[in-house]
C-alpha cells in the first residue's frame, strides 16, 4: 500500500493528537479546547494563515504550496465534534468527560487533517493553495452551514472541497465511493394533535386523541409505500408518539408524533413534506380535532460531483490499491451543505472490525490514519501538481 514515507514515519505522533482528542470530547459548538489545539498545532506547522471562529467554532488553516501559477484552492475538512454518551470501551485514552465520547470518529477525521496539514507545510510539492477546514457541529448542529454562512468558500478562495468518512464492517483501509447521492437529506417532524379530553367511560363525549394518533402513524406509512415512485429512495418513520395524559381513564386532550425522514432527491423531499401535512390535516379533521404539523429541514442530499469524484477514486486507487462502488445509505452528513456551495466528494474509509458508528463501544481504528492521511495529500499534490 503506497502510503507517504513522511506520514508512515508521523504515524506515532498523528495517534497521540486522535487520542488526546478523544479523551477530551466536546459536543456540537463548543469544541473549544479541541479548536485551541488544532489552530496551536497549524502555527506550529507554520501554516501561512490560521483563523478561528469561523461557524462560532470553526478553525481554517492556509498553506501555500511552492508556486502559484494556476491560482487554484483545494479545501479538506476534518470535523471535530463528540456525541452526548457514555464511553463503555474501557480504554486507557477513553473519555474523561461523563456523558460524551468521540463514538463516530470526528477525533480521527480530525488527526488525518491535522497530520496531512503538517505533512503539506512541510513539503509545499504542489502548485496551488491547500485550505484545511476543521468544522464543529456536524452532529446534528449543522456546523458546516454555519461555516458556509460565515462566508468560508470565498473568504479563501476555495473551489473544490473534499472530506472522508471512516465507515465500521468496511475491512480496513479500504476506500469506497460513488457519483452523485450519496447520503440522504435528514429532515424531522412533529405533529401535534388536538382533540376534546374527557372520562375514558364516556368517549362519546369527546375527541380521541389516541385513537387519531393510532390512525396517523399507519395513514403515514402509505407516504413512500404509495405516494412515491418506487424507483426514489425515501423512509419515513414515526420515532416516538405522547399524550397529554398518563391516567388509565382519562382520554387525554392533545398528543403528539415524532419522527424523521431520509431522501436522496428534493423531489421526495418536498413529496413526503406535503403529503405529511395533507395527511396529518385529513386524519384529524376525519375525526373532528386539529393537527400542527411543524416541518424542520436538515441536512441537504449529499451529492458528490461527478468529476471530483473521478479525482478522489483514482488518488483512492493509487493509495490504497483499490477503490469500491460506495452504496446509497440513509444516513445524513451536514457536509452536503459545502458540497451545495463547491463541486467536490465525501469518501468512504473501512475502519475494519469495530463496533458501529454512535456505539458507546466504538473506536477509531488508528491503523487507518497514514492511509487517509496519504489520500489527503495525494489529493493536493495530484489536483495541484508542482512543476
Amino acid at each position: 500500500m503506497p502510503i507517504k514515507n513522511r506520514l508512515a514515519e508521523m504515524h506515532e505522533e498523528i495517534t497521540g493528537w486522535r487520542r488526546d482528542i478523544h479523551q477530551h470530547p466536546e459536543i456540537l459548538y463548543d469544541t473549544h479546547r479541541t479548536s485551541a489545539l488544532v489552530a496551536e498545532k497549524l502555527k506550529e506547522f507554520g501554516c501561512d494563515e490560521v483563523v478561528t471562529g469561523i461557524g462560532r467554532t470553526g478553525v481554517v488553516g492556509v498553506i501555500r504550496g511552492k508556486a502559484d501559477t494556476q491560482g487554484r484552492v483545494i479545501g479538506l475538512r476534518g470535523d471535530m465534534d463528540a456525541l452526548p454518551m457514555q464511553e463503555q470501551t474501557g480504554l486507557d485514552y477513553a473519555s474523561q468527560t461523563p456523558n460524551a465520547m468521540h463514538a463516530c470518529g470526528h477525533d480521527g477525521h480530525t488527526a488525518m487533517v491535522l497530520g496531512t496539514a503538517k505533512y503539506l507545510a512541510e513539503t509545499r510539492n504542489f502548485d496551488g493553495t491547500a485550505v484545511v477546514i476543521f468544522q464543529p457541529a456536524e452532529e446534528g448542529g449543522n456546523g458546516a452551514e454555519a461555516m458556509c454562512k460565515d462566508g468560508m468558500m470565498d473568504r479563501f478562495g476555495i473551489q473544490e472541497v473534499y472530506a472522508m468518512h471512516n465507515v465500521p464492517g468496511v475491512p480496513t483501509g479500504q476506500f469506497a465511493i460513488r457519483s452523485g447521492p450519496l447520503l440522504a437529506a435528514a429532515d424531522e417532524f412533529e405533529i401535534h394533535l388536538e382533540g376534546r379530553g374527557g372520562h375514558a367511560a364516556k368517549p362519546h363525549d369527546t375527541v380521541d386523541t389516541t385513537v387519531m394518533l393510532s390512525q396517523l402513524i399507519v395513514a403515514l406509512q402509505t407516504v413512500v409505500s404509495r405516494n412515491a415512485d418506487p424507483i426514489q429512495q425515501g423512509v419515513l418513520s414515526v420515532t416516538s408518539v405522547e399524550t397529554s395524559s398518563k391516567a388509565f381513564n382519562v382520554i387525554p386532550q392533545s398528543a403528539s408524533v415524532n419522527g424523521t425522514v431520509r431522501t436522496h432527491s428534493n423531489e421526495m423531499r418536498d413529496l413526503i413534506e406535503k403529503r405529511l401535512q395533507e395527511i396529518s390535516d385529513g386524519v384529524a379533521a376525519t375525526m373532528g380535532g386539529t393537527a400542527t404539523v411543524t416541518y424542520k429541514q436538515g441536512v441537504p442530499v449529499t451529492i458528490n460531483a461527478e468529476e471530483q469524484t473521478g479525482y478522489a477514486e483514482e488518488v483512492a486507487i493509487s493509495v490504497g490499491g483499490s477503490c469500491d462502488e460506495a452504496p446509497m445509505v440513509m444516513g445524513g452528513e451536514d457536509f452536503s451543505f459545502m458540497l451545495e456551495e463547491r463541486p467536490g466528494a465525501f469518501i468512504i474509509l473501512g475502519n475494519g472490525d469495530s463496533a458501529g458508528l454512535h456505539h458507546p463501544e466504538y473506536n477509531f481504528n488508528d491503523e487507518i490514519i497514514p492511509i487517509g492521511c496519504s489520500w489527503f495529500a495525494e489529493m493536493v499534490e495530484r489536483r495541484m501538481p508542482a512543476a
